[in-house]
């Protein structure tokens, strides 16, 4: 066995099936394209399925690919075993309807034992119980004796209903020194001994709804062999952490922290961040940005537990970007995607962790509060961890730790009940997704006959479909596929919809309710019959709605026009990430970490407004994508693209990547206006803006609310800006007027609030009802109280229909045992209310405002009981 580096390996599988007369492609995005039942691409096969069902052609019917994987189900197991990881590359070599399993076979022991030169007295494979076929391979073909090959009932792959079959497991013996060393250790064992190192998968039946297995009429082939796992064989590393793959990641985070990769538990975390940093770093170059829900989630809940176990390792600064470049050096050959965003990664890392930092603050306060209200229990509620978890981002393992330090556990039951529910409702959102995807077979239209034509007037229906199957005819009222020989509708994509109109003849009329393509590009209407019946081969008159895609042109350029100009005034790390294109407005998310000012809005407007009035010809080619690179087009950050490209240009500003329907001249645009800028996450901002008919209704809004404005301040429109400012003068210095006054009154009654003053127990103690109209205000009065008098402090005052309390304690007092959130917790329920907080301040409300003097005879006595316990 010859010693290869993971990159080596990755390189040789692929140009091995290349010899193989295998279509090698690249990685598809960890994103999955047109499948909304899928939340990220798990698997090697995932992004082709619609190959395996047969409704999609495969551009080749071999295909080859070394795909990037995400998997979080059981990222509690992360660093904690030999093989677990979140992110992971699946070599896999497919045959859709071509070869089956004597060439699988065949190929995968050659690509072991040759290429890898891998000791084949160590190989051993395991089958189905009925598989003959494959046996027979393994036995005659191989030549392997029976003791090395295992017959198991769950060598059987299947999803519920669809495509399935037999499988063949390979595993390789690691040594009698890496198992368990019991007389019965073999293949099947759940010791370390015998590593499982690829699965071919013989898809031949499919499984209907009564469960029978139907012979498939065209057989397929899905392999997967773990790269990190082969390499953790070759180099002989007794874990895949350990692999060139990983561990260089694992020597950064050893120096950043100046830790001890030997001592049991700095390894575990340091592991996990190495696992952590090549997911977070990969889903982010594919275009996944941090967010509260779906893949966002996933990627922000991966980050914040790297940061938890850096914390665990001392590292208190924000230090997760700086090992994007080894993540990039060691990857980067493989995926040079990473090298064009890696500044992008590093500054949405840094930011995140940074915010993070506030949300762990936020976390560890109400951790505390729950702490103080459980009573006397020493376990706390698993449903209120569970929420503290899921919905402010608070690791559950450092609610454990802190638990732990005070002598408390977790409800374990409760917590998982709580996380069953929301999988179950995740589950259950994810099926009614999966329900409504409708995916039309194409394999048997001969694609060189179809055409995407803008001034097609008619065509012929060459499929027509329900529900995802073939129909001859649909009557009234019913939605269908439908695919036309010939098609003047736009596709949605690239954030534009669908084009809508009307399909009609003689007999019939249909609606266009909407344009999807397939992504091999196929273009399909949905529609729903109106009059009469619609026939499989019927010819229909085709009007798209022009006003409307003319109106989507409009805004779909602006988009190229707004994004050009960002760039420009804000500065080149502006990327596209996300948009929305529709008749009325279009919305345009883009990488910005700040907000932008008033004057940058202006400009931007401006910018795209100078090039509208240019009246500047839109050009549009297709060309192949290195072409399209070296002209300088821009790509949607984390959007996949084939080897010809559309190019989309306004000569001497824009130039992308885009499929989209533009306007052939920026004149046609009219005018630009943005609406709203505003953050939605991590590092991106949004803008919604209108163009022509839009921007001439946001136009007379404005003007009308300009006019409105003056006749009620009694002035000319041109004069606004001066009254405006005069009015806002006075009323400043109104406010400054009526704060004093305040102030005045605060400190008039100060003298009695500090006559109200007592000693307990030779501390100081001020609990009185007070005249404030806000809780800052009750805030200040304390803080002045308190300086005036030291020792205990509470203040309650009747704000509108509720009563709140602030408690301030001097910080020597503190180490007396006295404590501000339990002294105001017990004032506050007196008031029909509760709280709670830190020793030296607490604040609180109660719904009994008559009830104040007795929630403050309360807090003394609360206090007096402290007291007497120190």
């Amino acid at each position: 066995m010859k010693y290869m580096t993971g990159n080596e390996i990755r390189k040789a599988y692929l140009e091995f099936f290349k010899s193989k007369q295998h279509l090698v492609l690249h990685s598809f995005s960890l994103v999955p394209e047109n499948d909304p039942s899928l939340l990220l691409i798990g698997a090697g096969m995932a992004p082709l399925k619609p190959y395996f069902t047969g409704k999609l052609v495969p551009p080749s019917y071999r295909v080859a690919t070394s795909q990037k994987c995400i998997r979080t189900g059981d990222i509690d197991n992360v660093g904690r075993t030999a093989r677990h990881h979140t992110f992971f590359e699946m070599l896999g070599n497919f045959s859709f309807g071509n070869y089956f399993k004597k060439e699988a076979i065949a190929w995968a022991w050659e690509f072991l034992t040759k290429v890898l030169e891998l000791d084949e007295s160590r190989l051993y494979v395991t089958i189905y119980p009925d598989d003959d076929e494959a046996y027979g391979y393994w036995h005659d073909m191989i030549g392997l004796s029976d003791e090395r090959i295992f017959k198991l009932d769950d060598n059987f792959w299947e999803i519920g209903e669809g495509p399935c079959g037999p499988d063949s497991e390979i595993f390789y013996d690691l040594g009698p020194e890496r198992g368990c060393g019991q007389p019965s250790c073999t293949v099947g064992c759940d010791c370390d001994r015998y590593l499982e190192i690829w699965n071919l998968v013989f898809t031949q039946f499919n499984r209907n709804k009564d469960g029978e297995y139907i012979p498939l009429e065209k057989k397929n082939i899905d392999t997967g062999a773990g790269l990190e796992r082969l390499a953790s064989v070759i180099q002989q590393k007794e874990s895949n952490f350990e692999t060139d793959l990983i561990f260089p990641i694992i020597e950064a985070v050893r120096d950043l922290c100046r830790g001890n990769y030997e001592d049991p538990e700095q390894k575990v975390a340091m592991k996990v961040i190495a696992d952590h940093i090549r997911a977070v770093t990969m889903l982010i170059s594919d275009g996944v940005l941090p967010s509260n829900e779906g893949r966002g989630y996933v990627l922000r809940r991966v980050l914040r537990r790297a940061v938890r176990f850096g914390r665990l390792l001392g590292i208190e600064a924000p230090f997760l970007s700086l090992l994007v470049d080894t993540v990039v050096a060691m990857f980067g050959e493989a995926y040079p995607e990473l090298a064009e965003r890696k500044e992008l990664i590093k500054k949405i890392i840094d930011t995140e962790e940074r915010q993070f930092g506030a949300t762990l603050a936020q976390g560890l306060e109400l951790l505390n509060g729950m702490i103080e209200a459980r009573g006397e229990s020493t376990v706390l509620d698993g449903a209120q961890v569970f929420r503290l978890y899921d919905t402010y981002g608070f690791p559950v393992e450092l609610t454990q730790e802190i638990a732990a330090e005070k002598g408390l556990s977790i409800d374990d039951a409760g917590f998982e009940a709580a996380m069953r529910e929301q999988q179950e409702r995740a589950r259950a959102a994810r099926a009614d997704v999966a329900a409504k995807v409708i995916t039309p077979d194409t394999t048997d239209l001969d694609r060189s006959c179809l055409v995407q034509d803008p001034s097609a007037k008619d065509g012929t229906i060459v499929l027509l479909g329900k529900n995802g199957a073939a129909i001859e005819a649909a009557g009234d009222g019913e939605e269908v596929t439908i695919i036309l020989d010939r098609t003047p509708f736009h596709a949605e994509g690239g954030g534009q919809i669908g084009d809508t109109g009307l399909l009609v003849n003689d007999t019939c009329k249909a609606a266009v309710t909407n344009t999807k393509s397939l992504p091999n590009g196929l273009v399909y209407l949905i529609a729903t019959v109106q009059e009469g019946v619609l026939h499989k081969g019927d010819t229909v008159q085709l009007v798209v709605d022009k006003e409307r895609n003319l109106a989507l042109a409009r805004n779909h350029t602006a988009t190229h026009l707004l994004q050009a100009a960002l760039r420009k005034v804000l500065g080149n790390h502006v990327n596209q990430a996300g948009s929305l294109v529709t008749p009325e407005r279009l919305r345009f998310d883009f990488t910005h970490f700040s907000s932008m000012s008033a004057d940058e809005i202006a400009d931007v407007e401006a910018e795209v407004n100078k090039e509208i009035l240019k009246a500047i010809r839109v050009e549009i080619e297709e060309m192949p994508i290195d072409a399209a690179k070296e002209k300088g087009a821009m790509a949607l950050f984390g959007e996949k693209y084939g080897d010809i490209v559309r190019v989309v240009t306004v000569p001497g500003f824009s130039c992308e990547l885009c499929g989209g329907s533009h306007v052939d001249n920026t004149a046609v645009i009219g005018s630009f206006r943005i609406l709203t800028e505003a953050g939605i996450g991590t590092g991106v901002r949004r803008i919604e803006a209108v163009t022509g008919a839009g921007a001439l209704a946001k136009a007379k809004a404005d003007a009308a609310v300009l006019t409105e404005l003056a006749a009620q301040l009694k002035t000319k429109e041109g004069e606004l800006t001066v009254r405006v400012t005069h009015l806002l003068q006075q009323l400043r210095d109104s406010e400054k007027e009526l704060q004093q006054l305040k102030k005045e009154r605060s400190l008039s009654a100060l003298d009695a609030i500090l006559a109200s003053q007592e000693e307990m127990g030779g501390i100081s103690c001020i609990a009185a009802a007070v005249s404030v109209d806000s809780m800052d205000g009750l805030r200040d009065l304390a803080d002045t109280v308190l300086d005036r008098a030291g020792g205990v402090v509470l203040l309650g005052a009747v704000i509108g229909d509720k009563v709140n309390f602030v408690c301030k304690v001097e910080k020597a007092r503190t180490k007396d045992g006295i404590h501000a959130g339990k002294i105001i917790k017990e004032a506050a329920q007196a008031a029909g209310g509760n709280g709670g907080g830190r020793p030296d301040m607490a604040q609180a409300g109660g719904k009994e405002p008559e009830k104040l003097d007795a929630a403050l005879t309360a807090g003394k006595a609360a206090l007096q009981s402290m007291i007497a316990k120190g």
